[in-house]
């Protein structure tokens, strides 16, 4: 057992079975931690949490199964991570959550437990005391939106709807126009910020008078973009 416990600051040379599952252990309840870190006040899949849950276990095991060849286990453990970039776009957010569960995994197969436990709280509490304050959040992020609104092929929207959409924002920019339905309708999509966020409703019944009823929509813009 002291060997054990020296081993929580010292890298450990030759690792047993016991050693090994300690060190499992510790990755997968270091994993949990870091999962759940993400999954607080955050839009998470299930399965991306599992993901960062069980990842420090996975990184640690590659480092002891390549008896401690850091380049040779980084290699192999970052193609491990990419993996969920090939099919889903990942956020800034989410890239640094990997990196972090990596690096915990490749201090505990390094046999530095305790290290890689000190680490994770500390960026683990950097991370919820950012949310908590709202760190990156621009006090206008509530007030920018990006508004879609379907017309009639006839319709001057350069008049008929920037008109309306004017009223209630206190910036707007026409980002893109294209037709739909055969060219009978065109989909305009603006950035704009509201005046006043409680007016949406308001300003959305004014563009479906305009419009003819037809589809308008109102979504965030940081969703928006980070879907593209």
């Amino acid at each position: 057992m002291g060997s054990i416990f020296d081993s929580l600051f010292d890298s450990v040379d030759s690792m047993g079975p016991q050693e090994f599952i300690i060190c499992v252990s510790a990755a997968l309840a270091i994993g949990f931690v870091i999962s759940a870190i993400y999954m607080f006040r955050n839009n998470y899949s299930k399965s991306f949490a599992l993901t960062i849950a069980i990842l420090p276990a996975i990184v640690a095991v590659v480092i002891m199964v390549v008896s401690g060849d850091i380049g040779a286990g980084i290699a192999v453990a970052g193609a491990f991570s990419l993996v969920r970039f090939r099919s889903a776009p990942g956020s800034a957010k989410e890239i640094v959550i990997i990196f972090l569960a990596m690096a915990t995994g490749l201090l505990i197969g390094m046999g530095f437990l305790a290290y890689a436990a000190i680490f994770a709280v500390i960026i683990g509490l950097v991370i919820l005391v950012c949310n908590t304050v709202k760190f990156t959040e621009k006090k206008t992020e509530q007030a920018e939106k990006v508004l879609r609104v379907t017309i009639p092929e006839d319709l001057d929207y350069s008049s008929d709807i920037d008109s309306v959409i004017d009223e209630y924002t206190s910036s707007m920019e026409l980002v893109s126009v294209k037709t739909v339905n055969m060219g009978s309708m065109f989909k305009l999509t603006y950035n704009i910020t509201l005046k006043d966020p409680s007016k949406q409703k308001e300003l959305m019944d004014k563009i479906r008078v305009r419009n003819g009823n037809l589809e308008v929509a109102l979504m965030r813009r940081d969703l928006v973009e980070s879907n593209l």
